[in-house]
């Protein structure tokens, strides 16, 4: 099976690919030909998720997925939550993300926090909506030079490493995307 993968981040097809059984082929948008980047205006994952997916679907009409990630910290009511991407504006930079993070962390005892994903499948026009969370915290330095995002100050539960300290195969064992797409290739399995 074909499904077009409703994203410009190189990162989450990465992940995505190394987790998916045989038999399923991702196709990126570059790889579709497609060279538009997809707002994200809504306030939930689910919202942008499942725009995204239908904004493609219906430029295709090609059975596809996208997902929407969101960092959700306890102790600041969710933020970054849906705008984790363009927490410190819309330049989407890394590190200016996280530098705002910790700078409202700075006070704060409690930093628990969580990854979610919601994946959003078309298949022939009907969408089905995917849920991964990984329940960790927020350290107060970066560490680790791998992965992307907040993965340097992000350790999930269960490790004493941050996601940028991991690989590939030690981050999926532990990672959000990977329950969202393991939920997900269990659904095309059943089909």
């Amino acid at each position: 099976m074909k499904l077009i993968f409703a994203t410009n981040n190189q990162h989450k097809v990465d992940e995505i690919r190394a987790v998916l059984a045989e038999g399923l082929e991702i196709v990126t948008l570059k790889e579709a030909g497609i060279d538009i980047d997809i707002p994200e205006p809504f306030h939930t994952l689910e919202e942008n998720a499942s725009a995204k997916a239908k904004t493609i679907y219906e430029m295709t009409a090609t059975n596809c997925f996208s997902e929407d990630t969101g960092l959700e910290v306890v102790s600041l009511n969710g933020e970054p939550g849906v705008k984790s991407a363009r927490y410190a504006g819309d330049n989407r930079s890394f590190d200016a993300n996280i530098e705002k993070l910790l700078i409202n962390l700075a006070d704060k005892i409690d930093r628990t926090a969580q990854f979610r994903t919601v994946i959003s499948l078309i298949i022939d026009g009907k969408e089905t909506q995917f849920e991964g969370i990984c329940k960790g915290k927020i350290i107060e330095n970066r560490k680790g030079g791998q992965g992307f995002g907040y993965d340097p100050v992000f350790i999930p539960e269960g490790s004493t490493k941050t996601f940028a300290e991991m690989d590939t195969k030690e981050k999926g064992i532990f990672s959000h995307r990977r329950i969202a797409t393991d939920k997900l290739v269990a659904f095309l399995n059943k089909l």
